[in-house]
């Protein structure tokens, strides 16, 4: 004996369309924006807690002008935001190929939906190479610094204020040392790394031989510059040098306070991660364009619901451009 399941509705779905679509929008579109209102406050808790951490570390944190001071192919020339600029730019210009993409949708025009969405796959993919390159570049640095036992930076420059790479100074001492690797460590050595280029000695050999360096502290003054130390002061401070800093990770960071470190690979890695996501799922939109897929159902529906994915991405990155590089 058979057991028949009734409702109270079976002639309704759930969702059934019609005039049971809130605002007017499909199930698709209402669950887009929710999952959009859901990832912008976590957004906001991780910019609000790089607000909150720079304001109590105000005196000690980096100055973006001289972080982000690289553009491809200039290799040495000072170009402080450009490239970050130009970042910016691809990004939103391809906010702007996703309207055409969509707006051709709504006329069913196949083949300017899918030469749209190509531009903006190009310029989500350049976006993110670039964003790496950024970080290889960040991670790698450029002038080095030390740390003190306190955990105060010291960064060099000379007597006009001008950062000084400890390459320009710094000597090469005889002293016989060894990098850890996997076939020849000790397990229980702690923060074991590569080792930097120079040692701590050989960084006070090189300043002592140079006079003309002096020593700039992470602190900032009144006019927003990082305070430069008279000869004397200088070498009171490098005596109690403890590490020799290049680059930044989750460790160390020779640019200033450790925490800019690590908001920053966290902040632009998990919006790196979203745009890499929005680069794949348009690749899946862009073939499915090719196919026919949304013409046979005579509906670009796809294209508009990860349109405001898009657009989603790339207002996160004005907001993240301006906390990071802007303020």
């Amino acid at each position: 004996m058979g057991a028949t399941v009734t409702t109270a509705n079976n002639d309704e779905k759930t969702w059934g369309g019609g005039h049971n679509e809130p605002l007017g929008a499909s199930y698709g579109k209402m669950m887009m924006w929710f999952f959009i209102v859901s990832d912008a406050l976590t957004f906001s808790g991780f910019l609000g807690a790089y607000g909150f951490s720079r304001f109590k570390f105000i005196e000690t944190w980096p100055l973006a002008d001289e972080v982000f001071t690289h553009f491809p192919f200039m290799h040495g020339v000072a170009a402080p935001m450009y490239y970050v600029a130009l970042m910016t730019f691809i990004l939103i210009f391809s906010s702007v190929t996703m309207v055409l993409a969509v707006d051709a949708g709504h006329q069913l025009k196949k083949t300017k939906v899918a030469v749209y969405m190509f531009l903006t796959i190009i310029g989500g993919l350049i976006f993110v190479g670039s964003q790496a390159w950024e970080w290889k570049n960040f991670i790698k640095g450029e002038y080095g610094a030390v740390e003190t036992a306190g955990g105060s930076l010291l960064q060099f420059v000379d007597k006009d204020g001008k950062r000084v790479a400890l390459a320009d100074f710094a000597v090469k001492l005889p002293e016989q040392r060894e990098a850890l690797t996997r076939s020849h460590s000790t397990w229980f050595m702690e923060d074991a790394q590569s080792l930097p280029t120079y040692t701590v000695a050989e960084v006070q050999a090189g300043f002592k031989a140079h006079p003309e360096v002096l020593i700039r502290t992470e602190k900032l003054t009144d006019k927003k510059k990082k305070t430069i130390l008279s000869r004397e002061e200088s070498e009171k401070h490098l005596a109690t040098a403890k590490y020799v800093v290049e680059g930044a990770n989750l460790i160390r960071n020779e640019y200033g306070n450790k925490l800019f470190a690590d908001f920053f690979f966290f902040i632009t890695g998990f919006h790196g991660f979203h745009v890499f996501s929005g680069v794949i799922i348009n690749i899946i939109i862009f073939f499915n364009v090719l196919l026919g897929t949304y013409e046979k159902r005579r509906s670009y529906e796809m294209v508009e619901k990860v349109g405001l994915y898009w657009h989603f991405v790339d207002l996160v990155w004005v907001f993240v451009f301006t906390v990071f590089y802007l303020v």
